[in-house]
């Protein structure tokens, strides 16, 4: 068991949070909520041990491992995939090396009665224990299994790290701290660079195999399939949920209601003591009772209500202008990059209207078949766009094209038309853009901020085809719920790319599924083709057995 006792964090001058205490028992499976800003990642690097509290502590039993993934990692340059993560097996291997220098030490010291000779043995003792009950395990074929569980394949095993995308090298992390086994490990954002299947695999592996777990996550099915706990941060405090997230949501909803009943009925009672001190003040034989309210009055713990978001924005697209019924054809195409078949003989049609969703593991063609519709590359076959087919296309590299002299406030206003204009600071708002934020260069803002930013201008720009590329990667859960509402009602054609299932449960009502070099056509929602999926999946292990 962890023990996080009166922990408080000071940032800026101002309290993050203040005393927090709990405890993370061996098996619990823990989501950490709360709004963007409230300190969530704060409190996961302080109990991995990276950042240290302005005042409380963190305690944990001897030797016990804690595993920490940042949402920002890089790995080393300087070996294979598979060598990198041969290191989650260090630590082990070590032992042998302490083992054998202990022993070395024993055969030279002749002082067999002392106090030091004692302890070395047992120390020896010790290791030997823990290394000879783990030497028998293949490493090789341990590090293969979590690989592969994690979207690569054979071929990448002994490519160099330098070859891969940071999303990529985010996996080798996630291979090394799996096979750790820690006691504890520590998710911030693990699905951004994760498709699909590997995310249940995930799913399937820390809900089966893993201790304890704490996760901070966006990805709102994630987070409901593998915890049971729920801690809310939020202005400084903690609330502790022994349920999974979408418990947490209606218990959370009843605990503001309370408060809110609690906080009305104060505030009347303020008002009546405080009627009373204004209406007897001065006179002589009220004076015991004034005085008496007054210290009544400074006594008083004035209940708060948690802070919620009440803006009920709705984002609107504008209407779509009117393209042909068929926006999108795509006949007998085939993509190669010399000998790497990407996919072959692929067709699709897509009609006016459609909101069809793109899926499969990375690199098996999702964003090369954007990149064919939007005529960035060159290919086999026959790719068709209707008439007066006008795209608005978010790529994951979007943020990087927005114009830097600009202001946030700027960058959409030059583009706002119509009603729109009246309601900007509301929509920046919408999309944690606050206060004196707006009048910030688009230069200063991080990358999280710019996918905020630039998801904004292709909400109001006047498109009949949209081509989302993972829009969703950088959102928190309000912020996608906005978005799904817009492109819900949007009434042109959507083709969405993206491996979070909530998002896309509800909006694709089509499944395109990219794989073994074809693309194959599902006539179902998200959650119709990973119910069959997952039974393919069954009948394949069958098939092997």
């Amino acid at each position: 068991m962890i023990s996080v006792d009166n922990v408080s964090v000071i940032h800026g001058g101002s309290p993050l949070f203040s005393n927090i205490t709990f405890n993370i028992n061996e098996t619990d499976k823990i989501a950490l909520m709360g709004k963007n800003g409230a300190g969530k990642s704060t409190l996961l690097k302080i109990i991995a041990g990276q950042n240290k509290p302005t005042s409380g502590a963190v305690s944990a039993p001897k030797g016990y491992v804690v595993a920490y993934l940042p949402q920002h990692l890089l790995t080393a340059d300087d070996c294979s995939v598979m060598d990198e993560t041969a290191k989650a097996f260090s630590s082990y291997l070590g032992m042998k090396t302490e083992i054998d220098r202990i022993n070395e030490e024993l055969t030279v010291r002749t002082d067999y009665e002392s106090e030091e000779y004692y302890k070395l043995i047992e120390q020896v003792s010790e290791l030997s224990e823990k290394f000879y009950a783990i030497e028998e395990v293949n490493y090789e074929a341990e590090v293969e299994k979590v690989l592969l569980g994690l979207g690569f394949v054979r071929d990448d095993f002994q490519r160099s790290t330098s070859e891969f995308s940071g999303g990529w090298r985010m996996r080798i992390e996630l291979a090394k701290i799996l096979l750790q086994k820690p006691d504890l490990i520590l998710l911030d954002e693990p699905t951004n660079h994760l498709d699909i299947e590997s995310i249940q695999w995930l799913e399937d592996f820390l809900t089966t195999k893993a201790k304890a777990v704490v996760v901070i996550s966006h990805d709102r099915a994630f987070v409901d399939n593998i915890t049971t706990r729920t801690i809310e941060v939020t202005m400084g405090r903690i609330y502790d949920y022994k349920a999974k997230y979408s418990h947490y949501l209606e218990l959370r909803k009843e605990r503001r209601e309370q408060q809110q009943k609690q906080y009305e009925e104060q505030q009347r009672q303020i008002a009546d003591i405080q009627e009373f001190i204004d209406r007897f003040k001065g006179t002589y034989s009220k004076t015991l009772q004034v005085q008496s309210r007054v210290k009544m009055l400074e006594k008083m713990e004035i209940i708060e209500v948690d802070e919620v978001d009440s803006s009920a924005l709705k984002l609107r697209f504008p209407p779509s202008p009117r393209s042909g019924k068929y926006p999108v054809i795509v006949d007998e195409m085939s993509k190669s990059y010399g000998d790497h078949v990407v996919f072959k003989d692929a067709s699709m049609t897509i009609e006016q209207g459609q909101k069809v969703a793109f899926v499969g593991k990375n690199g098996e063609g999702k964003s090369t078949m954007i990149k064919a519709i939007m005529g960035e590359i060159d290919f086999k076959g026959k790719c068709e766009l209707g008439h007066n087919a006008m795209i608005g296309y978010f790529a994951q590299n979007q943020a990087s094209l927005l114009d830097e002299t600009l202001t946030i406030f700027e960058t959409i206003d030059n583009i706002a038309v119509g009603e729109v204009r009246t309601k900007i600071k509301d929509i920046l708002g919408a999309f944690m853009f606050k206060g004196d934020d707006i009048n910030k260069k688009v230069k200063v803002l991080s990358g999280g901020e710019k996918t905020r930013l630039a998801m904004i201008k292709l909400l109001l720009e006047p498109v009949n085809l949209l081509i989302l590329d993972e829009p969703t990667n950088h959102l928190d859960m309000k912020t996608k719920d906005i978005i799904k509402d817009a492109l819900k009602a949007f009434d042109g054609t959507l083709i969405l790319v993206s491996h979070d299932r909530d998002f896309l449960d509800g909006l694709a009502t089509k499944v395109f599924e990219f794989g073994n070099k074809r693309v194959k056509e599902h006539f179902e929602d998200i959650n119709g083709f990973l119910r069959n999926k997952k039974l393919e999946n069954l009948r394949e292990v069958e098939r092997k057995q």
